[in-house]
């Protein structure tokens, strides 16, 4: 087994909002479409690494309670959390360090009301 997770889907009350929230902390594009009734918004992917989307359709909703999903921090997830609250955000707990191997991670409320990680080594 290559990774555990395979896809994501981060659900949006407002998909126009949150394509822009993460457009902005995690400085990609989206592939926005429409699937079975469901607005899509695709995070890039080679085809052979994990990706997922942001979903608006009926059976989705915003939760802080549930699974946690890490995001990829790049080098420093610094860089993603200091826009995070600058995009209406809300940072719930920063940057810190899990121990030198395994690096940093940082949770955060998404504009959509989703709690939401993010982790990077350095």
């Amino acid at each position: 087994m290559e990774n555990l997770i395979n896809w994501l889907e981060i659900p949006a009350m407002d998909f126009n909002r949150a394509v822009s929230f993460y457009k902005t902390i995690l400085g990609l594009e989206i592939k926005e479409t429409e699937m079975f009734g469901t607005k899509m918004g695709f995070f890039p992917t080679d085809g052979t690494n994990v990706s997922g989307a942001i979903v608006q359709g009926e059976d989705y909703k915003a939760s802080t309670d549930g699974v946690l999903a890490y995001l990829n921090g790049g080098n420093d997830l610094q860089n993603v959390l200091d826009k995070v609250e600058k995009s209406n955000g809300m940072v719930i707990v920063p940057k810190t360090q899990i121990n030198p191997e395994m690096g940093y991670f940082a949770i955060f409320i998404d504009t959509e009301g989703n709690k939401m990680a993010v982790h990077s080594i350095n």
